[in-house]
């Protein structure tokens, strides 16, 4: 078969690597957005993808909007028996979904219908789910919401990170594509509707979604700490006497009982030690091991304190107008 490979991020890059190298079918192109400013020198840099592709003399296509007319034509010009997407990152015209041979599938870092939407990975990691995976869908006009194809699942650890996560899923997603592939060819592949009464969503995720609210349960923010890390973190504010800086929180950090006959606000510092501080949450406390402050190196808590004095009864979280 001849394949038109559509996807940005760095999630689909094993994907593209595997169907170059050791798929046995020809990759005709590959589309991906354009390349961006990166890093605090806004040094441009091609996506991943790009980087694959042009390594294998691959053509590459990089439209600033798909729905464009000339764009829609550049990759049907290709004449692609299938178009296979991930983490391509716009909306896809009908004359692309429709304009393969095959059709044209996506490959979701979920089990879906869970977790349609932009942030698959956090948003498994927070819920406390045991397992998620990749799922090999149709792509149809409302996002991730096409007929499933087949999914292959990978078991959430205790340890798991957004990145470790990330990874874990891009080096099983070309395993899912190569069982999916077969079944496009000879047509015999699934088409298994979503059942309706099972479908979650999640939001594409900003830095605002990181801050901390220190009056949910301890287990739930040590979950939210893992699965926003790398991307968008977590932070909370340093207390009032600091001015209210943003106070970077970095995993791993442990789920502990609050001392016995202790009364303390949500965020109220609770003890302080040469290598961790432990923080009250709405139930519990949690104890963080790597801060960071607004400018500043990312550091154990060791180092932190060395610059920065936090003192038991001290709350996070709060904005310098509302201190005491």
């Amino acid at each position: 078969m001849t394949v038109v490979f559509m996807g940005t991020g760095e999630i689909g890059a094993p994907v593209l690597r595997w169907l170059i190298e050791h798929s046995g079918h020809q990759v005709v192109a590959v589309v991906c957005q354009p390349d961006k400013p990166v890093g605090r020198r806004q040094t441009m840099t091609a996506p991943v993808t790009k980087q694959v592709a042009l390594a294998s003399g691959v053509p590459v296509l990089q439209p600033e909007k798909i729905n464009d007319p000339a764009a829609v034509e550049a990759v049907l010009a290709w004449q692609a028996d299938l178009m296979v997407v991930m983490a391509y990152g716009q909306f896809l015209p009908k004359r692309i979904r429709e304009g393969a041979r095959l059709g044209c599938i996506n490959l979701h870092a979920s089990l879906l219908p869970r977790w349609r939407g932009a942030s698959p990975i956090q948003s498994a990691l927070a819920a406390g789910d045991a397992e998620t995976g990749v799922t090999v869908m149709r792509v149809v006009r409302e996002m991730d919401a096409g007929e499933m194809i087949l999914a292959g699942k990978i078991p959430i650890s205790a340890e798991d990170t957004g990145q470790s996560l990330h990874d874990r899923l891009a080096q099983l997603a070309p395993l899912v594509l190569e069982r999916a592939l077969p079944l496009l060819e000879a047509g015999t592949a699934p088409s298994l509707v979503q059942p309706a009464p099972f479908v979650t969503h999640c939001a594409k995720l900003t830095r605002e979604a990181g801050r901390l609210d220190w009056s949910r349960p301890a287990v739930e923010l040590e979950r939210l700490i893992r699965a926003y890390d790398p991307w968008p973190g977590t932070h909370t504010l340093l207390p009032a006497s600091w001015g209210g800086r943003i106070l970077k929180v970095f995993p791993p950090v442990l789920v502990v009982p609050r001392p016995t006959g202790v009364v303390a606000h949500s965020g109220e510092i609770l003890a302080v030690d040469r290598s961790t501080v432990t923080v009250a949450a709405g139930t519990d406390a949690l104890m963080l091991h790597s801060l960071q402050t607004e400018g500043q190196k990312r550091l154990m808590v060791r180092e932190f304190l060395a610059g920065t004095r936090l003192e038991v009864g001290q709350v996070l979280g709060q904005v310098a107008t509302g201190a005491e």
